[in-house]
C-alpha cells in the first residue's frame, strides 16, 4: 500500500492535484507544469514562490526574509511547505513565471544598436563553404553485368561527379539504402557533412581533413528543401532558428523559457539541483522539452517538415551544455572547477530525446572552462574580435557574467558571479522582463516627481533587471540614496517611508500596481545590485590589468544578450556597472550566441575557428585571485570608490542633486 494521497486545490486556476503525503509543494506544482518563480532553486532564500493558504494546512517554515505578519496572514513559500492534508492555495500572478519579452529593443539615450547587416559583417574574410550539403545523383541501375553493392554504386558516383574519394557512412544509411535508391528509379539526394570537426571523436592526426560523412539518402531530388536548426541554450531563455541551407538564409526565430528555470535562476542552483536524486534526469528532460517546443513552433511558423531538417548546432554555457548531454555538472562548482569535457563534437539528437529524424546530429559548440562556455565562443566568433587589431571588451551580462578581452594577438576570458539581480532575482519586488515589469524609472530634475513605464504598458507587477538599474541610478542622482547604497531618510522625499525592515522607497503606488499593493525597494535590494555590479566591474578591471591595460586601451565594448538590448548605457555607467569611457565605443549585438551558432553552417573555416578558439582562449579564474577581490571591494560604491574613474558621472550627480534640492526648496 502506497503513501496516503492528498488533494491540492489551486486558485484561481481551479486545478486539483493528487499528491502523496509529505510532498514538497513547489515540487508538486512544478511536476504538474505550474511554473513558479524560484530563482534560488528552492532553497528558501529568494522568497519569490509565494502562495496564499486559503484552507487546510501545510507543514511550513517561514521564509528567510519573511515577516511574521506576512506568515500570519496566510502567505507561505512553496519551497518551504510540505503537504500534510487536503489544502487549497491561491497563486498570485507575481509568483508565476511568465514568458519574458525577448529581443524587444527599446531605444536608449546612448550606446549603438548595430543593425543586422552590420552585426553579420563583423566577422569578415571567410569563404562561403557550407558544412552540410545536399547532392543530387543519377545512379546507373544495377544489372547482371554491374551488380556491385548499392553503397559501392553510390560511392562510385560521388567520386566520379564530385571527386569524393573517402566517405564515412552511418549505419542507419545502410539500413535504408536499398529502398531509397530504387524508390525513384535510382535518382537520389545524399546529405553530406563535410566538416570533420562535426564528428564526435576525432583522431588528432585527421583533424581538419575534409572526409565527408554520409548521413542520409533520399529518393528523388530534394536539394531545394534543406534545413538546419541553430540554438542558443540559455540559462533563462532558449532561442532557436530555422536556416535554409539551400539559400543561405535565416527563415524564422522562436524564443521560449528554459523550463529548467523552475529549479533555480542561475547555474549554481541548477548544479545543486542536479546533485539531488533524479535531479540530472529531470533537468535534462526539461531542457529537451523546451527544445522540442521551440522546434514545433519553428516548423509551424516556417512551414518546414521535421523530415527536412538535417542538423542542429547548439551554443550554451558549460553548465547548460552538460545538462543537455546529461553529463554530471558536479565538479564545475568544486575546486579546481573541472568540466567533464571541453568538446563533445556531434551526437545523435534523437538519443537525447530531441524530436527530429534519426539521421540528425547535434553539434555543441566547445567550452573553454567551467564557467566560460560555447555561448561565449559563439559570441567571439560572431563579433570577429579574434581577427582584428582593435582591442575589444566583450560582455554577456547575467547571473554568471562572462567577459572576454582581446584581439587577434590574445584572448583572455573569465566569469564573474554576479548573482540573479540582473534577472530580478534576490529583489523584494523583482521579476523577469515580462508584461508589467517596471523597465524605466525617472525622477523629474525640476519637480522631483516620479514617473515609470512598464513592459507592454501593463499595471506594475514588479521590477526587472533593467528597471532595477534605471531606478537605482535615478534615485542616486536625485540624492534619495547615497553612494554607499543607503537610503537618505533625511531627504524627506515623499516616496520614502519606514517599512517593516527599515526604510524603503515606493517605486509604484498601490493604485498603479496589478496587486493593489505598493511596490517598494529596500536597502537589501540595493545592496544586491551593488554586489552584482561590483563583480562585473571588478571582472573587467582584473582582466585588463592581467595584460597591463586600462579602459583607455579598449577600442570597442560589445554588449551581448537580451538583457543588453534593454540596458541604458548612461544609467549603467552611473552605477559603475560599465566603465566611464566614450559612449560611441559601446555596441549592442543582441544574441551573439545564436548568431555564432548560425554562422557555423556557412563555412567549415568558421567551424574550425570555433574549435580553435576553444583551445587558445586563456581562462582567468577569479575565485582565488587577490586582485579581483581588491577590485571588487573598491567597486562596492556608486559608482566607485575611486571617483576619478567616473568624472562625467560625478559631475552629473552633483548637478542633479543641486537641481532637486533647489526644486524641493521652492516647493516648500
Amino acid at each position: 500500500m502506497g503513501p496516503k494521497k492528498h488533494i491540492i486545490t489551486i486558485l484561481p486556476d481551479q486545478v486539483k492535484l493528487s499528491v502523496p503525503y509529505g510532498s514538497n509543494l513547489l515540487d508538486a506544482l512544478t511536476g504538474a507544469g505550474i511554473a513558479l518563480d524560484a530563482s534560488c532553486g528552492g532553497t528558501g532564500v529568494c522568497g519569490q514562490c509565494r502562495v496564499r493558504l486559503v484552507s487546510g494546512t501545510l507543514d511550513s517554515q517561514p521564509g528567510v526574509t519573511q515577516s511574521s505578519e506576512d506568515y500570519d496572514a496566510g502567505w507561505r513559500q512553496a519551497c518551504r511547505s510540505d503537504v500534510n492534508g487536503d489544502v487549497t492555495i491561491e497563486i498570485p500572478e507575481e509568483s508565476r513565471i511568465e514568458n519574458e519579452v525577448i529581443l524587444e529593443r527599446r531605444p536608449t539615450p546612448s550606446g549603438q544598436y548595430l543593425d543586422r547587416h552590420t552585426i553579420e559583417s563583423l566577422n569578415r574574410g571567410y569563404t562561403y563553404d557550407p558544412t552540410i550539403k545536399k547532392v543530387f545523383l543519377k545512379l546507373p541501375p544495377a544489372t547482371a553485368e554491374d551488380n556491385v553493392s548499392d553503397m559501392t554504386r553510390l560511392s562510385r558516383q560521388l567520386r566520379h561527379e564530385h571527386g569524393i574519394k573517402h566517405l564515412q557512412v552511418d549505419l542507419e544509411v545502410l539500413r535504408s539504402l536499398p529502398e531509397a535508391v530504387r524508390a525513384a528509379d535510382w535518382e537520389v539526394t545524399v546529405t553530406l557533412i563535410y566538416a570533420r570537426a562535426l564528428d564526435a571523436f576525432v583522431d588528432p592526426k585527421e583533424r581538419g581533413a575534409q572526409r565527408p560523412v554520409l548521413i542520409r539518402v533520399e529518393p528523388g531530388d530534394t536539394t531545394k528543401r534543406h534545413f538546419a536548426l541553430a540554438f542558443d541554450i540559455g540559462t533563462t531563455t532558449i532561442s532557436g532558428q530555422v536556416l535554409d541551407l539551400a539559400t543561405g538564409r535565416e527563415l524564422c526565430t522562436v524564443n521560449e523559457w528554459n523550463s529548467q528555470v523552475q529549479y533555480g535562476a542561475d547555474v549554481i542552483a541548477r548544479i545543486v539541483y542536479a546533485m539531488k536524486p533524479g535531479g540530472l534526469d529531470t533537468l535534462q528532460r526539461r531542457v529537451v522539452e523546451t527544445i522540442n517546443k521551440v522546434i514545433a513552433q519553428l516548423q509551424k511558423n516556417c512551414g518546414v517538415d521535421p523530415n527536412e531538417i538535417s542538423h542542429i548546432t547548439a551554443a550554451g554555457n558549460t553548465t547548460m551544455t552538460h545538462l543537455l548531454l546529461k553529463l554530471s555538472p558536479r565538479y564545475l562548482r568544486e575546486s579546481p572547477y573541472v568540466p567533464v569535457m571541453r568538446r563533445a563534437g556531434a551526437v545523435n539528437a534523437r538519443s537525447l530525446g530531441i524530436q527530429v529524424g534519426p539521421w540528425v546530429r547535434i553539434y555543441t559548440v566547445p567550452c573553454v572552462a567551467s564557467f566560460v562556455g560555447g555561448d561565449i565562443i559563439s559570441g567571439v566568433l560572431a563579433t570577429g574580435i579574434y581577427k582584428r587589431e582593435k582591442v575589444a571588451l566583450f560582455i554577456d551580462i547575467g547571473t554568471n557574467a562572462e567577459i572576454v578581452v582581446g584581439n587577434r594577438d590574445f584572448l583572455l576570458c573569465a566569469s564573474a558571479s554576479a548573482g540573479p539581480a540582473f534577472e530580478g532575482g534576490g529583489i523584494s519586488c523583482g521579476m523577469h522582463a515580462g508584461s508589467g515589469a517596471i523597465e524605466r524609472f525617472r525622477i523629474d530634475p525640476a519637480t522631483c516627481e516620479v514617473r515609470f513605464d512598464t513592459i507592454r504598458h501593463q499595471p506594475a507587477r514588479g521590477l526587472c533587471g533593467s528597471g532595477l538599474i534605471n531606478s537605482v541610478a535615478a534615485l542616486l542622482e536625485a540624492g534619495i540614496i547615497d553612494q554607499n547604497g543607503k537610503i537618505n531618510v533625511a531627504s524627506g522625499h515623499p516616496i520614502l517611508r519606514e517599512g517593516k525592515n527599515g526604510p524603503e522607497i515606493i517605486l509604484a503606488p498601490a493604485g498603479r500596481t496589478e496587486s493593489g499593493v505598493d511596490l517598494t525597494l529596500n536597502e537589501g535590494d540595493i545592496d544586491n545590485l551593488m554586489r552584482a555590479k561590483a563583480a562585473m566591474y571588478a571582472g573587467y578591471s582584473t582582466l585588463l590589468e592581467h595584460v597591463g591595460m586600462t579602459f583607455d586601451d579598449v577600442d570597442e565594448v560589445f554588449i551581448a544578450g537580451n538583457f543588453g538590448n534593454s540596458l541604458d548605457i548612461e544609467n549603467a555607467i552611473t552605477l559603475g556597472l560599465l566603465p566611464d569611457i566614450g559612449r560611441d565605443k559601446f555596441k549592442f549585438v543582441g544574441n551573439s550566441s545564436l548568431l555564432g551558432a548560425r554562422m557555423l553552417y556557412w563555412s567549415s573555416e568558421l567551424l574550425h575557428d570555433a574549435e580553435r578558439l576553444g583551445r587558445i582562449m586563456t581562462n582567468v579564474e577569479f575565485w582565488d585571485n587577490n586582485n579581483f577581490m581588491e577590485q571588487y571591494m573598491a567597486a562596492m560604491f556608486f559608482p566607485h570608490t575611486d571617483q576619478t574613474r567616473f568624472k562625467t558621472v560625478m559631475e552629473r550627480i552633483r548637478e542633479r542633486k543641486e537641481n532637486c534640492a533647489k526644486a524641493a526648496g521652492e516647493k516648500n
